[in-house]
């Protein structure tokens, strides 16, 4: 199978602080990828890195065969502008901890804003596909609430529809139900399990392990910015190698 994403080495600094040390990552197409990890790990930053809203220090990312961020001519690499990194971001949808919907807009509204304004797609083509968006994360008939008047669980939903409304080609999740009341994370698990399962291509930060160890391919384990475990959930979640992701898992789970 294709790799959607493939990342080589890659460094990350923030000063002095070195964020990510040499990361290598391959991500098949239609992969569930977990990382798993402390605060402070890196694994977030290397969503971000992934999704051009960070540039790296060094090593190379690719997603769908693309060179991020530069565009490489034989032995001659040149940086993309704003312009095309924004064209290149396109490719991968993310979801982050809060759920950074604008207040001003319905929830459907706010998943049209981007297909319309961004990709300047048909508005009544792009509302036709928001509706059929929130009905698949069960919100059909909130389209005309605002976030103010929805749960956090049902703007978190609301947030996953307006990613897939760009029609990306991979979902990056950063700790989605953190920012939820326990009660409300299993409606936004179902819609990542329901993703998963019509096989979009996922790299999702979390410490839910029932739902790493339920929908991952894989489970990636970091800390301090490097890449500590990688295996089946089974491996890393059910008889970790490395003790520092044992110590990490007996941390959770109690």
């Amino acid at each position: 199978m294709a790799d959607m994403v493939l990342a080589q080495d890659v460094q990350k600094y923030y000063g002095a602080f070195h964020a990510l040390k040499g990361i290598n990552l391959q991500v098949s197409a239609g992969e569930v990828v977990c990382l798993i990890g402390p605060s402070g790990s890196g694994k977030s930053t290397l969503l971000r890195c992934l999704n051009q809203l960070e540039s790296i220090d060094g090593g190379a990312i690719r997603i769908d065969g693309e060179l991020a961020g530069y565009r490489q001519h034989g032995n001659t690499v040149r940086e993309l502008s704003d312009a095309q990194v924004s064209r290149q971001r396109l490719a991968s949808g993310m979801v982050f901890q809060r759920f950074n919907l604008f207040g001003h807009q319905t929830a459907l509204q706010n998943i049209m804003e981007g297909p319309v304004v961004v990709q300047r797609r048909p508005r009544a083509q792009v509302r036709d596909e928001a509706m059929a968006l929130l009905k698949r994360v069960g919100l059909a008939d909130k389209h005309g609430s605002y976030p103010t008047e929805l749960s956090g669980g049902q703007q978190q939903r609301v947030a996953i529809a307006r990613a897939l409304a760009m029609k990306p080609k991979l979902m990056l999740f950063d700790e989605p139900t953190s920012a939820l009341d326990p009660e409300l994370v299993s409606e936004v698990l179902a819609v990542m399990r329901d993703l998963a399962a019509s096989g979009m291509t996922m790299i999702v930060v979390t410490h839910e392990l029932g739902f790493a160890r339920e929908v991952a391919n894989r489970v990636v384990f970091m800390d301090h910015g490097t890449l500590i475990e990688t295996g089946t959930p089974d491996q890393v979640l059910g008889n970790p190698e490395h003790p520092r992701t044992r110590e990490f898992i007996n941390a959770v789970l109690a």
